[in-house]
């Protein structure tokens, strides 16, 4: 009987404890993990939020992982990642035939994070339409992996120019984004498309100079925005409306608060310069790279879609409300 006890009294500690009870009220944290496509500056915001507190603020223990190869949305899919950072148009891609597609609810960079390099031998004389089709024309660019945002961004700008991504140029793709840097400072290529912090990794290491083109010029652009499967908002709003505070909260820091951001970037990258990061950092705000509400226009949406489109990967079209929920940001914007 005195066992019995015993044992009764175990798991009634055991079930308070899950519960929260017996603990000052708190609520289990509850884990989750955001994969990404390659380790960016461009997500700063993101890292803000984990660094700060502002998800364990919301009950919330949360993993970034790096998937490349367009794992980090095939794993949403899968059901291994609750969320991920990235395109919209990479998001209705893989929502094609799917029962439980893949939804944005916030934003987080708000521009194109694309830009075009040349190795340093080549110098862009002009500045029209027809002086950069020039410069363009018959080159070799490490354009990355195919079917991601900057190799698709790249083609497009080609195809604009009038030129034929398959025959007028030499598309290197390598899957890992990182690679693009080798091959120029190698003499494999002779320009390549990248964003922070291999830009000034390419700088530093003579590949090429700053950039002659860059994409953040096309305005409010979708470029990587938090996803996460329709069951889970369906089934579990309150993780969603959580994880939205929190990066909106991230968003915010990085916006008014540069010295913080900047710390909090040289703890991601540890090995890069005090040079690189400052540059980087400068880049960003110039181009105001970042979203300052969160919000997913209409507008910031069809442009990312019209490239996909206009490459050829994906045709299949979309519909704005079934791509993108915005009800968590309105809510938090609310508070």
């Amino acid at each position: 009987m005195k066992k019995m006890s015993w044992m009764l009294a175990v798991l009634l500690v055991a079930a308070m404890i899950l519960s929260g009870c017996g603990t000052g009220g708190k609520q289990p944290v509850k884990r989750i993990i955001i994969a990404e496509p390659v380790h960016l500056i461009a997500y700063l915001p993101l890292y803000a939020a984990i660094d700060k507190g502002y998800f364990k603020q919301e009950g919330l223990d949360v993993k970034v992982i790096t998937a490349t190869g367009g794992a980090h949305v095939t794993s949403v899919v899968s059901g291994d990642a609750w969320g991920v950072i990235g395109g919209p148009d990479s998001v209705q891609i893989a929502n094609k035939g799917s029962k439980d597609p893949i939804t944005s609810v916030v934003n987080v960079v708000n521009r194109a994070n694309v830009y075009l390099m040349a190795n340093t031998k080549l110098k862009l004389k002009g500045t029209s339409e027809q002086d950069l089709a020039a410069f363009l024309k018959g080159k070799s660019i490490a354009a990355g992996r195919y079917g991601g945002s900057p190799n698709l961004l790249t083609r497009w700008l080609l195809l604009k120019l009038g030129l034929n991504p398959n025959k007028d140029v030499r598309l290197d793709e390598p899957a890992d984004a990182a690679a693009v840097v080798s091959l120029v400072a190698q003499g494999k290529d002779d320009m390549a498309n990248g964003a922070e912090p291999q830009i000034n990794e390419g700088i530093k290491k003579g590949a090429w100079g700053e950039p002659f083109y860059g994409f953040p010029s096309l305005g409010d652009y979708a470029y990587s925005v938090i996803s996460t499967r329709a069951s889970t908002i369906k089934k579990d709003p309150e993780t969603v409306q959580k994880v939205v505070n929190a990066t909106l909260k991230g968003l915010k820091l990085v916006q008014e608060n540069k010295k913080e951001a900047y710390r909090i970037l040289k703890k991601e990258f540890p090995t890069a310069s005090e040079a690189s990061l400052t540059a980087s950092m400068n880049r960003a705000y110039k181009d105001h790279l970042w979203s300052k509400d969160g919000f997913i226009s209409r507008a910031s949406v069809a442009k990312p879609l019209d490239v996909v489109k206009q490459t050829g990967i994906y045709t299949g079209g979309y519909t704005y409300s079934k791509l993108v929920d915005m009800s968590f940001v309105k809510k938090a914007q609310k508070k």
